[in-house]
């Protein structure tokens, strides 16, 4: 099978364990039947960009040419850090593409990944966002009006905690199970305070506080790997060995460990 690459769909089964499908061009592959059984990845050396489908020699923001990372509000930097939101200032990049993707719901969480940490992710993307990084277990804790909002209470919280995961420790085994219930109860009076002031700053905002039960995530995974070795596509043009597990967007093998998402557009041929 020969196609580009893109970032793994998964869902979770009745048991919450994730199931994984690996987009290759206009097919995809089901990956958990594949887990003890030997795969290979072979790089083209063809990178085509996921939003214009021109070849380029280089990925930039997770599979876009040069041009298109510059031009797409997507790519923006505010997309990583949404406090820094300047549509007000009348400079978005896709001013029609910032209504339906940061003027609308989103959820600030706490997650368990390679610890405790805060994160916030659009209203949708629940509980993709918390099994693309790999966690354990994840809860809602706010639900807010805008992402610009979702960045600024997250950045409260981050003073407390952290809001990033440490990949390598996360691909190493699964953290400890934590009352992320308790964790919220103990952390809200630390940012109570800010969150009133974001509210009386601007009241257009909406800050709901959510009461939500602990989603338990399992990934299909065999073995975990004792030291993390990254396989990589510009290096390495062929990764193979078996497939022992998936984690976040990690393809475990037993000879290293790939991410798929940073190597998507990359036309790769699959096989068995």
């Amino acid at each position: 099978m020969l196609g580009t690459l893109s970032k793994m769909r998964t869902h979770l089964n009745e048991q919450d364990e994730v199931q994984y499908e690996l987009p290759v061009g206009d097919n995809s592959v089901a990956l958990n039947p594949l887990i003890g059984k030997t795969l290979t990845l072979s790089h083209t050396g063809n990178i085509f960009c996921c939003n214009c489908g021109k070849k380029t020699k280089k990925s930039y923001s997770q599979g876009h040419c040069y041009v298109c990372m510059q031009k797409l509000a997507s790519c923006d930097l505010c997309i990583m850090k949404p406090e820094t939101c300047h549509f007000d200032q009348g400079t978005c990049r896709e001013p029609e593409w910032a209504q339906t993707h940061c003027f609308v719901p989103h959820f600030v969480y706490l997650s368990n990944t390679s610890g405790i940490k805060v994160g916030i992710t659009r209203y949708t993307q629940i509980p993709t966002r918390w099994i693309d990084q790999g966690a354990t277990q994840g809860l809602p804790i706010f639900k807010v009006s805008t992402r610009q909002l979702s960045g600024l209470v997250e950045v409260e919280f981050a003073k407390l905690i952290n809001d990033k995961t440490n990949w390598q420790a996360m691909l190493k085994g699964n953290a400890d199970d934590v009352d992320l219930v308790e964790m919220a109860q103990q952390l809200m009076p630390e940012v109570e305070q800010k969150l009133v002031e974001l509210q009386q700053e601007n009241p257009d905002f909406v800050i709901e506080r959510l009461d939500n039960s602990i989603q338990s995530i399992h990934f299909p995974i065999t073995e975990f790997p004792k030291k993390v070795k990254s396989h990589n596509f510009d290096k390495t043009p062929e990764v193979t060995g078996v497939l022992q597990g998936i984690k976040g967007q990690y393809l475990i093998f037993d000879t290293g460990v790939i991410n798929i998402r940073k190597f998507s557009s990359y036309e790769v041929e699959i096989a068995q």
